[in-house]
């Protein structure tokens, strides 16, 4: 299948360590917006959830 935007190695290599690291971060930021929740914090951990559900779906 012929790929219309080929991405430069660097941006590879970032989006892999995103990939890595964007389910602890998840995490990490979970707890504390079960016991303190604030309209910032929800949204971080939305912008996490759907950047997490991107990547299994192979969006990026």
């Amino acid at each position: 299948m012929f790929k219309k935007f080929v991405f430069p190695p660097w941006l590879k290599k970032a989006r892999d360590g995103l990939e890595i690291i964007i389910l602890p971060l998840g995490i990490f930021q979970l707890i504390p917006t079960i016991f303190f929740p604030n309209t910032f914090d929800v949204l971080i951990l939305a912008v996490f959830i759907i950047i997490y559900f991107a990547f299994l779906k192979k969006l990026f």
